[in-house]
C-alpha cells in the first residue's frame, strides 16, 4: 500500500462521530501529522489520567483504517488493560466505544490460531486489530515459549513473524512508559517488529521522552474533564487511624446521598461512590479491611473488598464489577496494586494510610479517583470532587502547599496545542479564605486560552476542613432537589436557530460526462443474436415391442428480428432518459440529453445514420435499459449542497438543570468555578462565567442598566448556537432583551483575541445570522453585539455607551 497522508478533515469527522474531547482530538491530530511519513518513527502522547486515552485509541484505529491501514497492534502492559481494550472494541460490551464506522477484527492470543483469523490475516479488505500484552510478544528463552512465535498452520508462519512481514503495521503502546529502553526485553519485542509507526500513550512519560502532545492533569482539572481534588483535614488535629477511617466512611455516605439525589432528579441510574484505601502491606490491608466490616462502618456482605497480590479470582471479578449499580462493594482496600488498568468512575473518597497528603496526591493513586461518575461535571461539588482524607493539620498542609501544587502541576517545559501555556507557566494563586470559621486553601491556575477565548484561572486543588466538607454535602443534597428554573416573571425567549440542511443539488444531464456515456455504449457495439432453439424427436421400438420417444437438441438457427433505424433508435434513447422525470424540460437540458445519447451511440460505434447501422430489436431494447441505468446512477450520486432553515427553540430549556450549590452573591470576588446570584434582571436566578473582564462585567452592566429588560447567560453546549459554514457551532455569551423589544446576541472578547481569524469568522457568521432573521420578519428584531474588554471597561456600566462604542451592524 502507499502510506497514509495527513487528513485534517478526517480528524474532524472522527472527532464528531466519536464525540471526542478537545485534547483527545488534538492528540489524534498530532499523531496523524507526525506519522504521515511512515518512516518507523516513535511518537508519544502524554495525557492526564481520566482524560480518555481509550477514545484516542479508538480514534486512531478509525483514522488508520480509513486511510487503508489493515494491521494495527495494541500492546498493553498486562492482562487487565488487555481485557479492557478488547472490551472497548467488542460491540455489545458495556465498555464498547460506539460511534465509529470501522469494526475491526480483534485478534488476541486466544483466537489467532483459527482458520477464520488465518484467512483474514491475508485479506487486505479486513482491518485487523491485534491486542497483546507485552509478555506475549517477548522472544522465548530456553525456559519459556511464546505461542505468537510458533509456526501456525493457518498463518503459514508464526504470528510475530507475520507482523514483521506486513507493510503497514502500526503499533500503539498503551502505558508507553512501561516499555522504556531500560526494559530491554519489552522494548526489543516491540522495536523488532519494524512497524511503520509506533505510537505511545501514557500519563507519565519515561525519563528523557519528549511527547509530541501533552495535556497535563492541571489542564484536565481546569477544563472540567476530571474531578477536582479536595484534601480534607480535621481542625482538631486528630489523626489516629480509627478517626481517619470513621471520617472517610462518614464522608462516603454523604457523597452517596448527593450522588443518588442528583441522579434521581435527572432520571439517571444512580452511581454509588466507593472509598479507596491504600495500605502499606498485606497485613495492614487485612487488618484495615477487618475493621471496616464493623457494625459502625460497612458491615454488609461484600461491602469491603481487599485487593492484593494474593487476591482470589472471585475478588478480582468483584473488582471488575464495582461500577455496576448492583455491586455491594463500598470500600476497596489495596496494597499499591491498583495502578494502570483499573479505570472506574465511582471512587469518591481516597485514604492513603500512613502517607502524607503530598504522597497520596500522586497521579497513580489520585488517578483512580479522577473519572467523573456521570461523564461530565454536573455543578454539584460533592459529585464533581474527589476527597482525600489527610492526616496533617491545616498548618502542615499550608506549609506544604508548594509540594501539593507540584503534584497537580508538575514541572514540565514546552508549549501546548491551542495556545495553552505549559504547566510550568501556571501559578497557584493560593489564598487563605475564612469559611464558616474554618480555614481553606484554594489553588488556581493562571488565565488560559480555551479555543479562541481567554478564561480566568480555574480551581485546581482545594484544602478544606472536615466540617466544611460535610456542610457542603448538606448544601448539595438540598440543592439537587431544586431546579435552575427561570424567574416566574421572566419571559420565554424564542430563539430562531438557523440550521444547515444538506440537500441534493438540482440534477442536470450535464453532470453525465462524455466518457461515461461512451464507456456504457461500448458494450453495445456488436449485434445481439436471437436464437431459435430446435428440438428433434426420435422414436424407437424396444425389445419388448413398445415404441418410446426421445427428445434431442438439434442445431439452433438465428431468428429474424425487427430492425430499427438509427434515427428511430436515437429518438427512443432520448425519450427513455427525457421522460425519466429527473430534470426540468428546458432547452439546455434537451441539448444535454442529445449529447448523452450521441456519446452513448458513439461508444457503440455509430458514426452515421444510414441503413447499414440499423439495430436489432433486442440490442436496441437492452441499450435503452442500460442508458436509463446510467442516468439513474448519476441522479442517485448527485452532489449535495447545504441550505439553511430556521428552527425555533424556546429557552431556558425544559426541564431545567439542577440548581448548583456553590453559589455566592454577585458582589463577591470572581472565580470561574462559582455561580453567582442576586441579579435583578437575569432570566435565571444564578449564572456562571469564564472570565471576569468580559462576561462577568457584562452581566453586571446588563443588570444595572435601565435600558435592559432581561438578560440570559448562554452556555456551551446548549440550545443557542450559530451554525457556521464549516459545520461547527458558535455559542455567543448572552441574550439581552432591551426595553424596546430588540433581542441581542452579545459576545465579550479579550483584546488580544478579538482579531483572531476564528473569532472574526464567528463574528461574521453571527452578523449574517442576524441579517437573515431580520429579513425573514417572523421572529422579531434580532441584532448581534461584539464587545472587547476595552469597550466593556470604557462603557462604564452603561448599555447606551456599550452600543455606541461597539457600533453593532
Amino acid at each position: 500500500m502507499t502510506w497514509i497522508t495527513y487528513n485534517d478533515a478526517l480528524v474532524e469527522d472522527i472527532s464528531a462521530k466519536l464525540d471526542l474531547r478537545a485534547p483527545n482530538s488534538a492528540a489524534i491530530r498530532a499523531v496523524a501529522e507526525a506519522i504521515a511519513d511512515g518512516d518507523g518513527r516513535e511518537v508519544v502522547c502524554s495525557l492526564a489520567t481520566g482524560v480518555g486515552k481509550t477514545y484516542i485509541l479508538a480514534g486512531l484505529v478509525e483514522y488508520l483504517a480509513d486511510q487503508g491501514v489493515r494491521n494495527i497492534l495494541v500492546v498493553t502492559p498486562g492482562t487487565t488493560i488487555q481485557e479492557k481494550t478488547v472490551a472497548n472494541f467488542t460491540p455489545g460490551h458495556a465498555k464498547y466505544v460506539a460511534g465509529g464506522d470501522v469494526e475491526p477484527l480483534v485478534i488476541t492470543s486466544e483466537n489467532f490460531a483459527r482458520g477464520q483469523v488465518g484467512d483474514a490475516l491475508h485479506d487486505d479488505g479486513v482491518t485487523k486489530l491485534f491486542v497483546f500484552n507485552v509478555q506475549q510478544l517477548i522472544r522465548p528463552t530456553d525456559k519459556t515459549s511464546r505461542k505468537v512465535r510458533s509456526q501456525d498452520e493457518f498463518i503459514g508462519s508464526g504470528l510475530y513473524q507475520h507482523l514483521q512481514q506486513v507493510k503497514d503495521l502500526v503499533v500503539i503502546a498503551d502505558e508507553h512508559h512501561v516499555y522504556n529502553s531500560k526494559a530491554k526485553a519489552f522494548s526489543n519485542a516491540i522495536t523488532d517488529l519494524g512497524a511503520r509507526a509506533l505510537v505511545g500513550l501514557t500519563a507519565t512519560p519515561a525519563e528523557g521522552v519528549v511527547p509530541i502532545y501533552e495535556y497535563s492533569l492541571a489542564e484536565a482539572i481546569a477544563d472540567g474533564y476530571v474531578k477536582i481534588p479536595v484534601i480534607v483535614y480535621r481542625p482538631d488535629g486528630r489523626k489516629d487511624e480509627q478517626t481517619v477511617l470513621a471520617d472517610a466512611c462518614h464522608l462516603l455516605r454523604i457523597k452517596d446521598a448527593a450522588w443518588t439525589a442528583w441522579a434521581e432528579t435527572q432520571g439517571r441510574t444512580p452511581v454509588h461512590p466507593v472509598l479507596f484505601i491504600v495500605c502499606k502491606d498485606i497485613g495492614d490491608a487485612d487488618r484495615v479491611a477487618s475493621r471496616l466490616t464493623a457494625e459502625d462502618m460497612f458491615p454488609g456482605e461484600g461491602a469491603v473488598l481487599t485487593i492484593t497480590s494474593q487476591s482470589s479470582d472471585v475478588a478480582l471479578r468483584a473488582l471488575a464489577e464495582v461500577e455496576d449499580p448492583s455491586s455491594p462493594v463500598r470500600v476497596v482496600v489495596s496494597v499499591n496494586k491498583l495502578k494502570e488498568g483499573w479505570d472506574v468512575k465511582n471512587i469518591g473518597v481516597i485514604v492513603g494510610l500512613r502517607a502524607l497528603a503530598s504522597e497520596t496526591l500522586t497521579e497513580q493513586v489520585l488517578g483512580r479517583g479522577l473519572r467523573l461518575p456521570y461523564g461530565k461535571r454536573v455543578g454539584t461539588p460533592m459529585v464533581d470532587q474527589v476527597d482525600l482524607v489527610a492526616h496533617e493539620s491545616y498548618r502542615q498542609l499550608l506549609a506544604n502547599k508548594e509540594a501539593l501544587y507540584k503534584k497537580v502541576v508538575p514541572a514540565a517545559g514546552g508549549e501546548f496545542d491551542e495556545g495553552r501555556p505549559s504547566p510550568a507557566a501556571m501559578s497557584s494563586g493560593a489564598s487563605e479564605e475564612p469559611n464558616h470559621h474554618q480555614e481553606t486553601l484554594t489553588l488556581t491556575s493562571k488565565p488560559r486560552v480555551l479555543g479562541d477565548d481567554l478564561a480566568d484561572g480555574s480551581l485546581l486543588l482545594q484544602v478544606e476542613s472536615m466540617n466544611d466538607t460535610m456542610a457542603q454535602g448538606e448544601r448539595d443534597r438540598k440543592a439537587v432537589t431544586q431546579f435552575r428554573a427561570k424567574r416566574p416573571e421572566a419571559p420565554d425567549i424564542r430563539f430562531p436557530r438557523r440550521e444547515q440542511e444538506v440537500l441534493p443539488v438540482r440534477f442536470s444531464f450535464s453532470y453525465i460526462t462524455d466518457a461515461s456515456a461512451r464507456a456504457e455504449g461500448a458494450a453495445y457495439s456488436q449485434e445481439f443474436k436471437v436464437e431459435l432453439a430446435r428440438k428433434a424427436m426420435e422414436y424407437q421400438r424396444g425389445v419388448d415391442g413398445e415404441v418410446s420417444r426421445r427428445v434431442m437438441a438439434a442445431e439452433s438457427v438465428d431468428a429474424t428480428q425487427r430492425r430499427i433505424s438509427i434515427a428511430s433508435l436515437r429518438e427512443d434513447l432520448f425519450n427513455r432518459i427525457w421522460n425519466s422525470g429527473y430534470v426540468e424540460e428546458t432547452f439546455p437540458e434537451s441539448r444535454a440529453a442529445e449529447r448523452v445519447v450521441r456519446e452513448f451511440l458513439s461508444g457503440a460505434g455509430v458514426v452515421a445514420e444510414d441503413a447499414e447501422h440499423e439495430w436489432g430489436e433486442l440490442r436496441a431494447a437492452q441499450a435503452a435499459t442500460a442508458l436509463g441505468k446510467l442516468v439513474k446512477a448519476a441522479y442517485d450520486n448527485r452532489k449535495l449542497q447545504p441550505q439553511y432553515a430556521f428552527r425555533v427553540v424556546t429557552i431556558p430549556t425544559v426541564p431545567p438543570p439542577v440548581m448548583p450549590s456553590n453559589v455566592v452573591d454577585k458582589w463577591q470576588d470572581f472565580r470561574k468555578d462559582l455561580w453567582y446570584d442576586g441579579w435583578e434582571t437575569s432570566v435565571e436566578p444564578v449564572a456562571s462565567f469564564d472570565a471576569k473582564s468580559t462576561e462577568f462585567k457584562l452581566a453586571h452592566l446588563f443588570d444595572e442598566s435601565s435600558s435592559v429588560k432581561w438578560w440570559l447567560r448562554n452556555y456551551e453546549p446548549g440550545e443557542v448556537w450559530i451554525e457556521r459554514d464549516n459545520g461547527r457551532r458558535y455559542y455567543p455569551d448572552f441574550i439581552v432583551v432591551d426595553t424596546e423589544g430588540t433581542h441581542w446576541l452579545v459576545e465579550g472578547k479579550s483584546n488580544d483575541r478579538a482579531n483572531d481569524p476564528e473569532v472574526v469568522e464567528k463574528r461574521e457568521a453571527a452578523e449574517e445570522w442576524a441579517r437573515f432573521v431580520r429579513d425573514h420578519g417572523e421572529f422579531g428584531k434580532w441584532r448581534y453585539l461584539f464587545a472587547t474588554e476595552s469597550i466593556i471597561k470604557n462603557a462604564r456600566g452603561s448599555w447606551e455607551s456599550l452600543l455606541a462604542l461597539a457600533a453593532p451592524e
